[in-house]
């Protein structure tokens, strides 16, 4: 009776180190495991390319890193994407790349590209036009004919006839010429040094409130550039929807065009918007 009590305590403690011993061999290999991962999610990253991140998730579709790589990789493959639209450099590339991206990192920017297309292929009759008089032609500079030369003014009367025989009654005088009407490329001129050109910095298709946090997000990131503007947020609708401009306004042409040169030059966006332009 004792040797079976001392047989089922042996059995009972056996039982018991194999239990212990099949937890700590699994926890053995679960550590392995994560460290075996952790290697090659750093491998991965290192390598950083969609063919390195789509292995990684074949190995691991479940893994600790597997929502980071899944993320990682449509990051790259948009990327790729914006690039090809970027050399392409036509509307038709950048609707395209709107259609497959429409809520990415770079569908503001090409937005933004689309309506500068729209912008360059409408009328500029709003502009003023080639050869109009400018300010300072109106200031009293002299008019230069097409050779280049200083083109004389015109007579504003014909000589008159000879004087008349002693006793003879003279003739009327000639009517004195008015003065000639201003240009009608005056107005514009006028108009345009006065402040009314503008510059897009943005489209936006998730509302105007998105528009107004841009502007102020510019404000903080050029405020040397910026200094002085202010900002308008224009409603325009389009076929997909409606699409809200963010326009600094207030300035001249020069100014206008000189700002989107440098912003250009950081890479931010921006096109001239003539007067009166929709």
């Amino acid at each position: 009776m004792a040797a079976s009590k001392t047989l089922g305590l042996g059995f009972k403690k056996m039982f018991k180190h194999k239990v212990v011993l099949s937890v700590c061999c699994a926890l053995l290999l679960a550590a392995a495991g994560c460290s075996r991962q952790q290697s090659d999610w750093q491998k991965t990253r290192e390598t950083n390319t969609t063919d390195a991140y789509e292995q990684f998730l074949k190995k691991y579709p479940s893994g600790e890193f597997t929502a980071q790589a899944q993320a990682r990789v449509k990051e790259l493959y948009e990327e790729r994407d914006w690039q090809k639209a970027r050399d392409a450099d036509t509307p038709e590339a950048y609707q395209a790349f709107l259609k497959q991206y429409p809520e990415g990192k770079w569908t503001e920017e090409a937005r933004i590209r689309v309506e500068n297309f729209t912008l360059a292929q409408a009328p500029s009759g709003a502009a003023a036009a080639p050869g109009a008089t400018s300010a300072a032609d109106a200031a009293g500079t002299p008019a230069v004919a097409q050779n280049g030369e200083t083109a004389e003014p015109p007579a504003t009367a014909p000589k008159g006839p000879k004087q008349p025989a002693a006793g003879a009654t003279p003739p009327p005088a000639p009517p004195v010429a008015a003065p000639p009407a201003p240009a009608a490329g005056l107005k514009s001129s006028s108009k345009a040094e006065a402040g009314s050109f503008g510059v897009q910095l943005g489209a936006f298709k998730t509302g105007a409130p998105a528009a107004h946090e841009r502007w102020a997000h510019l404000q903080k990131q050029y405020p040397t550039l910026l200094a002085g503007l202010s900002s308008k947020v224009e409603a325009k609708k389009t076929a997909s929807g409606t699409l809200y401009r963010l326009r600094a306004t207030g300035l001249t042409e020069k100014r206008a065009r000189a700002l989107c040169a440098s912003l250009e030059a950081k890479s931010q966006v921006c096109v001239v918007v003539p007067p009166a332009h929709g």
